[in-house]
C-alpha cells in the first residue's frame, strides 16, 4: 500500500499541538479495562480544549470477551452506558467498529468507524487536522487509512499503544492484539503521536481511597466511575492501580504533564521489539507523564458534578 509523503518540514509542524481548540474523535476498546471509561468523560469534560466530534468502539479480545467482535458491541454498549450517565445523546455520535482484527492491507473493514473517521477527516482542512486518539488496538484507524490513504495529510493519530523503546519488548496489549494495524500505523507516514504504556504512561497510578475522597459523589458519573473502579479488583488494601489510557487526553488539553519528542519512526518487528532506523520518517514520543498534575486536572473536572 502507498501512502501519500508529507515532507519532513510539514510533518515536524504538523506534530506540533496547536495553540487552539482540537477537534478530535476517540477511538476506544472501552469495556476491556477501566481506564478508557476515565478517558471517555475526561475528553468529554474538556470543552474548552476540546470538540469531540464522534467516539468508535474498537475490537478487543481478552476474558471479558468472547473475541474481537463481542469486545467490540461490548465496547459499544459501555460507551452509552457513560453517555446516558452524562446525559449526552449517542445518536450520530458514536459509531460501531471491527468485528475482527487485520488480516491483509488489501481488505480494510468498512465498518461504521471507519467510514465515519475517512468522511470525517476528508472534510478536514489541511491546516486544522482532525485528532484521532486511539486508545485501544488500532484496526479501525488503519483500515481508515487503507480505504483512504490520502486522510493522512488530514489527520493527526495519538495513540496509547507498545512500550517504551527502552522496554525489552513491546509486547502490549493495544499493539500485539492487532500487530499488522500497528504496523500500518508506523510504517503509512500518519503524523503520530504515541504514548508507550511501561515505563511512561504506566506511572499513571491511583488507589480506591483517591477514588472515593474526589470522584465519589460527583453525580451518577463519578459514582459509575468509582464502581468500576472498585469491582476491578478483590482486595484494595496497598493496591493501586494504573489508569492508562487518561495519558491521550492529558497529552492534548495539558501543556507541560506530557513530556514528548522528535524520532524517526520505529520499526515494528514481528517478534514484537522496536528496531530503529535513522532515515525513517518523524512522529513524536511520550517519554514521560506527570502523574500528579494529570490527576489533579482530572479530579477538577470530575468535581464539577453534583
Amino acid at each position: 500500500m502507498k501512502f501519500p509523503q508529507i515532507n519532513a518540514d510539514k510533518l515536524v509542524k504538523r506534530l506540533q499541538k496547536p495553540n487552539k481548540k482540537i477537534r478530535m474523535v476517540l477511538d476506544t476498546d472501552t469495556f476491556n479495562e477501566i481506564d478508557d471509561q476515565f478517558a471517555i468523560v475526561y475528553a468529554l469534560q474538556s470543552k474548552d480544549k476540546l470538540d469531540v466530534e464522534a467516539i468508535y468502539a474498537a475490537p478487543f479480545d481478552n476474558e471479558l470477551s468472547t473475541g474481537p467482535e463481542d469486545g467490540m458491541e461490548k465496547s459499544y454498549d459501555e460507551i452509552l452506558r457513560i453517555l446516558d450517565r452524562l446525559n449526552i445523546s449517542s445518536k450520530n455520535f458514536v459509531f460501531k467498529g471491527s468485528r475482527a482484527f487485520l488480516t491483509d492491507v488489501n481488505q480494510p473493514y468498512r465498518t461504521e468507524a471507519a467510514l465515519d473517521l475517512v468522511e470525517r477527516a476528508m472534510k478536514s482542512d489541511k491546516d486544522d487536522p482532525l485528532y484521532v486518539v486511539s486508545i485501544g488496538a488500532i484496526t479501525n484507524i488503519a483500515s481508515a487509512l487503507l480505504i483512504e490513504p490520502s486522510i493522512i495529510e488530514k489527520i493527526v493519530v495519538v495513540w496509547l499503544g507498545g512500550h517504551a523503546f527502552h522496554w525489552p519488548d513491546t509486547k502490549e496489549f493495544n499493539l500485539r492484539q492487532d500487530i499488522l494495524s500497528s504496523k500500518v500505523i508506523f510504517d503509512s507516514g500518519v503524523p503520530l503521536v504515541q504514548i508507550p504504556c511501561m515505563g511512561v504512561a504506566s506511572h499513571l497510578l491511583t488507589t480506591l481511597p483517591e477514588m472515593e475522597q474526589y470522584v465519589s459523589g460527583h453525580g451518577k458519573i463519578g459514582d459509575f466511575l468509582v464502581d468500576r473502579f472498585k469491582n476491578c479488583h478483590n482486595d484494595h488494601f496497598g493496591y493501586s492501580r494504573v489508569i492508562w489510557d487518561i495519558s491521550t487526553i492529558a497529552y492534548l488539553v495539558l501543556d507541560d504533564a506530557v513530556t514528548t519528542e522528535l524520532v524517526h519512526s520505529p520499526i515494528l518487528t514481528d517478534q514484537y521489539t522496536w528496531s530503529f532506523d535513522s532515515s525513517r520518517h518523524f512522529m513524536r514520543y511520550a517519554s514521560f507523564i506527570n502523574r500528579d498534575a494529570v490527576f489533579k486536572d482530572l479530579f477538577m473536572k470530575l468535581a464539577l458534578h453534583k
